[in-house]
C-alpha cells in the first residue's frame, strides 16, 4: 500500500493533526515503508500458535484491580486539554 496525498490529508483529518508542507512527502514515505512491515508480518505462518500463546511460563500476572474517585487525577488530566466540561472531553465530530 502506497499513502498518497488523498491518504494522507485523511489520516492528517482524522488525527487532528498539522502536517507541515515540508514534511508531507517524507512522512508518507515512512508510512508506506511501515504499512510494508506490517503487511510483511501477515506472511508469517501462525497456523500452529494458539491465540493465547505466550512468552511468560506462568501467563500474565493479574493484579486487583480498584477503582478510585482521587478527583485531583480527573482534575490534572482536564487541565492539559481545550475543550473539556462536566469531566469529559469536548472533541469535533469526525463521522460525516
Amino acid at each position: 500500500m502506497i499513502i498518497d496525498n488523498t491518504l494522507l490529508a485523511k489520516l492528517e483529518k482524522l488525527s487532528m493533526l498539522k502536517i507541515e508542507d515540508d514534511k508531507r512527502e517524507e512522512l508518507a514515505g515512512q508510512l508506506t515503508e511501515i504499512v510494508a512491515y506490517v503487511e510483511n508480518l501477515a506472511e508469517l505462518d501462525t497456523d500452529n500458535l494458539t491465540p493465547s500463546f505466550s512468552t511468560l511460563s506462568g501467563g500474565t500476572p493479574m493484579r486487583e484491580d480498584y477503582p478510585t474517585t482521587d478527583r485531583e487525577i480527573s482534575q490534572s488530566i482536564f487541565a492539559h486539554t481545550a475543550n473539556a466540561e462536566d469531566d469529559f472531553f469536548i472533541v469535533p465530530k469526525i463521522i460525516e
